[in-house]
Order: C-alpha cells, then structure tokens, then sequence
C-alpha cells in the first residue's frame, strides 16, 4: 500500500514536502488554511491571525541561485534579489512544473494532530481538519510532516516596556506594517534591527519627519552586494568553509568585522555591538548607512519608558510627540494542533533531532520541517529535511538510537549557547553549508569533491572554490537530477543575467591565457586537499 503523508502548510517548505513526497513514491496531503500557496511570501493587505505576514516591498537576503530548489533554476532573467511578487511566480512555476497543487487541500485547517492509539504498533496518526464552511474531518495518516515556518506569533514583549499602556500614539508589531504613507511627516520610533527592523526603518524614513531607531545590543551590517558587485552570498564557497573550520574564532571575527568597518566604521555610526559577529544572526541591508549619515534614521539605544507621547531611552534623551513605534521583535512558534509531550516548545526551544525528528517516539512518522534560522537561504535547507524524512519514512533510512538522538540535540544546544548571543532567534540557528552537509550525508547526496576532482576536475574544482548552490546535492544519490551539472556550470550566467540590461559600446577586453589561472587554480586546489587531508587524520 502507499503511505499517506499529511503535509500541514503550503509555503515554500510545504511545497518541497509535496514534491518530496510523490518523488519517493508517497501520497501526499497538503493542508493549507488560506486560500493560496506561498505562506510567509505572499503578500496580503490584510494580516490573518496565526499566519505570517510580510510588508509590500520586501525583498529577499538571500539570492536566487542561493534560495532555489535544488532541481529547478530560477529563471535567469529573474534579478538576483527577487521581490516577494517574484519569488511568488517562481513558486507558482514550481507547483505547476512538478503539479504539485492538486495535492492541495486549501481553506483546510488542522485543528489535531495526535497519536492513533495502535501508534506503538501503527505509527500512524489521527489527523482532524476543518474546511472554511466549518465542516470538520476525521483522517488516518501513515505519516506527518509540519511545515508552518516559525513566523506565525508575533513577539510582542509589552512589558519590557514599563509606561506602553500611557502611551498615546499608535504600536504595532512589524507584521502588521504595510506601506509607509501613512506615516508622513510623523516621528516614527522603530524597536528592533534585524532584517525587518532596518528594512522598514530605512522605508518610514523617506517620508517621515524622523525616525529612530532603537537597539539594545547593535548589530553588524551586511551588504547584499559584495565584491565587484557580485551577490554576498555567492562569495562563500567550501574553500572559505574549509580555512574557517581552521582558524580560531576569534580571527575569523575579526576579518568579518574589519572587512564590514571598510564600508562605514560601525563604532562611528552608533550601531557597534559588544558581541563579535559570528555570535549573531547579521542584519542584511544596503542603506541603512546612507539613512544614518543623511539624518533621516537616528540610532538609539533601548527604551526606559513610555511618558504618554514621549518616548525616554536608557541615555537619558526623550524625544516628544512620537506618532508611531514598530515593535520588530520577532516571533514566537508553537504547534497548537499537536500534543505537546509529541513536540514541547518552551521558549522558542523544541527538542528535534537535526532540528526535524522527535526523538522519543516509537515510530518516526513524524517531521517538523523549516524550524530553523540559517545564516543562508531557507528553500533548500526545508527541501533536504524533507528528502531525509521521505526516505526515513519509507525506512530506506533509520534514525539512531533514542539516547544517541538526545546526545546530539544537547551537543548542539551547548554549542549554540557557547556561540550566540542569548536570544529567542538564535534556539534554531545553523550554519547553510554544514547543516546542507549533514542532513546530506545522512541522504546519501553529499558531493564527494575528492572523488570529481579526480574524475571530473573541471566541475570539482566549481564545487570546491565556486558558490555552494543547492544544486551540488543532485549530483549523486537518491534524486540524482541529470541538470546538476549543467546548472552548476551555468550558474554564473544566471546571475549576470538581468545585469545585462542595455547594450554596451564598450570593447570586449581580449581573453588572456587561462594557463595562469589554470596553474594559480590548481595551487590552491592542492593546498586546500591537503588541508583536508591533514584535518582528516
């Protein structure tokens, strides 16, 4: 019999699920309460409850060869930081390329999740819906995989803000902002800079008569474009991966950091943080500088208290009459629908296997997949959990024992305490490439880079010193897709694409000799294998 599989989510990762599925031979169910595909990308007027909003102009960190699925380029044309309308169309290409809506159950919410009571034996689950005319279901699934995201409660801590009740302007959390016309000519305070809180800091201050920016700790921040105008993210390859498992933390901050004070000293600008910056989830944006140094955005630090329409900080300065604060605070998940002592979230902490498995169940018919903040893009990363579940569930792989799963959740949640600032947003951090990594190796997909070095030198050598796009894990085992190669090749392509918008009268600069490149290319090649090896032994 085919196993049926309940995907609770259409977004991005409930999309991957649903492909994952019908890849491994599985019958999916896709539970979607709203009317549409796209979860946190798509971009509603109206914010619904329990269900993640974005502003209109929000466009992604990270770029499109970087955030693709693994089998299923973005269109060159499509520019490299997409705005959520295009990532919407690409998803749409991508529902109807592998037909993955008619799995789809839409205006459909899960109200229960729980264990059938043979589940020692079955490992099956009871799965109770209710459609949009408040018609309720009863169903029997083989197995279950959650894919709500982690952007559906908004933290709003008010009362961290001693005087809020007094205050006569108007709050809200940053899912709730929209469009900045409103705002003209008001006094603006913003609490918060992550992405959302610079992003919609630099959009209120073209039109309001001041905004400011409140932060307790600072923040380093990243540009998108990095050197020679290529996407930052594509400057990071497995040769840079290779050299910063090498060198001791402390250095490798101090690079990052002296390379980001080139751009503007962080120190001068009032945004310096005490923490070192691989100990924090960075801030990606371009103009918060040019904000700051033209005086529309002024950084400030953590707010003592509300004073009616008087806003004081902990410096002592109170600026009057503040018409607006944005609380960017992020968010908090839970799953609601499922019995807690299934999964147990306490402060923004779930205990998960690799951040996907339950550890103690008698059965692992059950994965939690997109629960984690990479310093990368989020699309592959919920894909690869979902082709490590898919294969788990059919039993062509096994989880470990219950004792060594736990083992590897404390190990990992001691390091993270070790590395990151104590936060709600740093419970469910990972690195993209090493955790891309893991659950690859476990998949049976990892690139053995040693062994086409060998045999196929010229695409070893992209793997190794070129971007670590998503398409490197299906070049080899389950799911192997004939395009990797070809898509890794052209990927640069891609990315010139859409920079390539007029003609030029510039002369074409004559090629040079590949042979320096070839022999420098070589060089560090060989370097780098021998790092490894010695690293190895």
């Amino acid at each position: 019999m085919t196993r049926r599989v309940a995907i609770v989510g259409g977004g991005s990762s409930g999309l991957a699920c649903i492909k994952c599925c019908l890849d491994e031979g599985l019958e999916p169910i896709c539970y979607e309460s709203s009317n549409d595909i796209g979860g946190l990308w798509r971009f509603k007027e109206n914010p619904e409850p329990d269900r993640a909003s974005i502003y209109h102009s929000v466009i992604i960190n990270t770029s499109k060869e970087m955030m693709c699925f693994s089998d299923f380029p973005i269109p060159a044309e499509f520019p490299n930081f997409m705005h959520n309308s295009l990532i919407m169309d690409y998803f749409r290409m991508y529902a109807d390329h592998f037909q993955l809506t008619k799995h789809i159950r839409f205006n459909t919410k899960v109200l229960q999740i729980k264990q059938r009571s043979d589940f020692s034996r079955s490992g099956q689950w009871d799965v109770e819906t209710e459609n949009k005319d408040g018609k309720r279901e009863k169903h029997i699934f083989d197995a279950v995989m959650i894919s709500i995201g982690h952007h559906c409660q908004p933290n709003l801590p008010l009362h961290d803000f001693p005087g809020i009740e007094t205050f006569k302007g108007k709050y809200f959390h940053s899912r709730d902002y929209k469009t900045p016309e409103e705002w003209r000519n008001k006094k603006v305070v913003v609490i918060g800079i992550g992405n959302s809180g610079g992003d919609i800091a630099v959009e209120l201050s073209r039109v309001t008569k001041q905004l400011y920016l409140s932060t307790r700790r600072g923040a380093w921040i990243v540009n998108r474009v990095g050197i020679n105008g290529i996407p930052i993210d594509m400057l990071f390859n497995r040769a840079t991966r290779l050299i910063k498992s090498i060198l001791p933390f402390g250095v490798l901050c101090a690079l990052a950091e002296r390379q980001l004070d080139h751009r503007f000293n962080h120190a001068l600008y009032n945004l310096k943080p005490k923490h070192r910056f691989f100990s924090q989830h960075p801030t990606v944006n371009d103009e918060l500088p040019n904000r700051i140094l033209s005086g529309t955005v002024q950084v400030k630090p953590n707010i003592r208290r509300f004073l009616g329409s008087s806003v004081e900080f902990e410096d002592g300065s109170i600026v009057e009459d503040v018409d607006l604060v944005v609380f960017a605070t992020g968010y908090k998940f839970s799953y609601p629908f499922l019995d807690s002592r299934v999964v147990s979230v306490t402060e923004n902490k779930a205990s998960l296997y690799k951040y996907v498995f339950p550890p103690e169940l008698d059965h692992p018919t059950l994965a939690i997949i997109g629960l984690v903040q990479p310093l990368g893009a989020i699309m592959p990363i919920s894909e690869i959990q979902a082709r490590w579940a898919t294969q788990v569930f059919k039993g062509c792989i096994k989880l470990p024992p219950a004792a060594a799963m736990l083992r590897d959740i404390k190990c990992k949640q001691e390091a993270m305490a070790k590395r990151y600032v104590a936060s709600p947003r740093h419970t469910i951090q990972v690195d993209y490439v090493d955790y891309m990594d893991q659950i690859a190796e476990l998949v049976g997909v990892r690139p053995r880079i040693m062994r086409m070095l060998l045999t196929d030198p010229q695409l070893g050598l992209k793997v190794l010193l070129g971007p670590s796009t998503p398409y490197q894990y299906r070049l080899r085992g389950p799911g192997k897709w004939a395009g990797a190669r070809q898509a890794i090749f052209t990927q640069w392509e891609r990315v010139a694409k859409p920079l390539q918008t007029r003609l030029s009268d510039e002369p074409k600069p004559k090629k040079a000799s590949k042979w320096p490149l070839i022999m420098f290319t070589a060089a560090v090649a060989f370097l780098l294998i021998c790092m490894f090896i010695i690293r190895c032994q």
